[in-house]
């Protein structure tokens, strides 16, 4: 078996199988569920025995985290004053995303072992229905630990690429709830009148989504709007993001770079002078 592939609950998720009546039955399900709701969660992904030093090892490397508090809108842009006043874009949102860089999280760890291991590329890219999915080649991003401090939140936004892969690492005491609304907007309809009344407390089109440690959940965030929601008691939630691309090479912008990590690598400006991005700080 493959490094990394021992973490999986083999019975549940024959990732050598692909074959097997179970593996096809996890991505049937899975697809299903992408195409009515854009969201699924493979329950129990990581082995139960493995669930303390998940968390142990989460915990371990918190302290790396990078916060930063933006002010954004749910297009993770700046707030623009000059749209009309009813436009989501509008809403000012406080960003308190703490991010643990991939430099920081050690190879031998279980989610680093997890976004590595091909099988596993091989089964998200079966759920999603693509081709293949490669890790980011990206030194910084690609897997990431994301750490929500209690009275901290994720607020509502949509994502800026096609799909998202996290598995939960620390459940909080209370809240941090993943909430979503599936196909909020379309390609060619921004629904910005919908858009607005969720974020002016319209709660119709809102789901919520019950995360356990070791749950890996495939999401296609750039229709749905979804946050999570303020993180209550003493305990902060993480999560690993695991990110993947269709192509492989991907690296972040220098901007965006900045923007989670504080940081900028030698390959952000080397990737940036070719594409011809401009910098800012």
């Amino acid at each position: 078996m493959a490094p990394g592939g021992d973490v999986v609950d083999a019975r549940r998720y024959p990732l050598d199988d692909p074959g097997a009546p179970a593996w096809r039955d996890v991505v049937a399900r899975a697809r299903a569920e992408l195409r009515a709701t854009g969201c699924t969660v493979l329950r129990d992904v990581v082995a139960p025995e493995h669930r303390d030093r998940l968390r142990d090892e989460g915990d371990a490397v918190a302290g790396a985290a990078h916060a930063a508090v933006a002010e954004v809108n749910v297009y993770n842009t700046d707030p623009d004053p000059t749209l009309p006043a009813d436009h989501p874009a509008r809403v000012v949102l406080h960003r308190r995303n703490a991010f643990v860089a991939r430099d920081h999280i050690p190879a031998d760890h279980l989610v680093a072992r997890l976004y590595a291991h091909p099988a596993v590329h091989r089964l998200i890219a079966a759920c999603f229905e693509v081709p293949a999915v490669h890790p980011l080649a990206d030194p910084y991003a690609g897997l990431t630990l994301n750490v929500v401090a209690p009275g901290d939140d994720h607020p509502w936004h949509f994502d800026t690429n096609e799909f998202a892969v996290s598995l939960l690492t620390r459940a909080p005491e209370s809240g941090g709830v993943f909430e979503y609304c599936p196909g909020l907007r379309a390609a060619g309809d921004e629904n910005r009148a919908g858009v607005r009344a969720v974020l002016d407390g319209d709660r119709g089109p809102v789901r919520r989504l019950t995360l356990r440690p070791g749950d890996l959940q495939l999401f296609r965030g750039r229709f749905s709007l979804h946050r999570v929601t303020p993180v209550g008691g003493a305990t902060p939630r993480h999560a690993a993001i695991l990110a993947y691309s269709e192509r492989a090479g991907v690296l972040n912008s220098p901007t965006r770079s900045r923007q989670l990590f504080g940081r900028v690598a030698p390959e952000h400006l080397a990737a940036a002078t070719v594409r011809g991005d401009t910098l800012q700080d």
